[in-house]
């Protein structure tokens, strides 16, 4: 079957999916004339609606519309246009409707997934329903990832692919950047990606956070907030938590004591280290060595 054949897949969901946090269910592939019936006949019960109508599906559904144009409408959205490289994600729970333009009708190819990792982009607002389209400038790399998908779907390789799942998050991870508005880095995450490197380089004796947030060229108010915002951590629980990594590392591959270890990564005492070591990850440094040497 080529890549420009018509096609549609529904399988059921896999108990694996709760294992590995993501499952691609379905997917398909249409050219859509124009004027011709929308959805297509045979869209599967379930998932067909009309336009009167629209629908509320159960899972996540990604929708690459690669020709042609037509319209888009949700709750959260409105109504949207949708251009050929438009990309439409269907979120569950939420009602929408969407059909191409009967002058130009449309090409489309979707997916659809389900899993506890899809679930929790959404409740983090990684994905949000009210940026449901997203329009690519440049749609190759998205559209080579939904053709893998796929062809593995036809192939039907077996009950659980895991190597489908992987794809659909990295196709997730990239329409999560262009909802956040860039592809690319930002002059500030630039700015914090060299603070961390920073405090990287510096377990031992790093300088203080405001001269951090002065080497990177921000204010330490602005620093502090934006630092936490793409960490999740604030400056100094972020050291802390590399200082506690690097204890971790060093516990199970050397056999330095646990008060040179303290002194290497800059705690206090002895002390200082198996307080924050147990605190975070639940056991004492002298537990975790003898975990780690059996």
């Amino acid at each position: 079957m080529n890549d420009s054949d018509d096609f549609l897949i529904y399988q059921p969901v896999p108990p694996e999916a709760d294992v590995w946090g993501l499952a691609v269910v379905a997917g398909g592939r249409a050219k859509v004339m124009p004027g011709a019936q929308y959805p297509p006949r045979g869209h599967g019960e379930g998932h067909a609606f009309t336009w009167g109508n629209g629908r509320v599906l159960g899972a996540f559904q990604v929708v690459c519309v690669t020709g042609g144009s037509g319209e888009f409408e949700s709750k959260p959205t409105g109504r949207i246009p949708i251009v050929a490289g438009s990309v439409i994600v269907i979120f569950p729970g939420v009602w929408h409707r969407y059909r191409p333009d009967a002058h130009t009708g449309w090409a489309e190819s979707w997916i659809e997934v389900v899993g506890t990792t899809a679930d929790r982009l959404l409740a983090a607002g990684i994905i949000r329903p009210e940026r449901a389209v997203v329009r690519l400038a440049n749609a190759d790399t998205l559209s080579a990832m939904m053709i893998t998908i796929h062809q593995r779907l036809q192939r039907r390789l077996q009950r659980y692919d895991a190597e489908s799942g992987a794809l659909a998050l990295q196709l997730f991870s990239r329409l999560a950047a262009v909802q956040r508005g860039r592809t690319e880095p930002s002059p500030v995450d630039a700015a914090i990606a060299r603070a961390e490197r920073v405090l990287l380089e510096h377990l031992h004796d790093p300088p203080p956070m405001p001269e951090v947030a002065e080497r990177v060229g921000m204010a330490y108010s602005y620093f502090r907030r934006e630092f936490k915002r793409r960490t999740g951590f604030s400056p100094r629980l972020y050291l802390q938590r590399l200082r506690l990594d690097k204890a971790r590392r060093m516990l199970g591959t050397t056999p330095e004591s646990i008060q040179s270890i303290a002194d290497r990564l800059g705690f206090n005492t002895p002390f200082h280290l198996s307080a924050a070591f147990k605190k975070e990850f639940g056991v004492s440094p002298q537990g975790w060595r003898k975990g780690a040497s059996k």
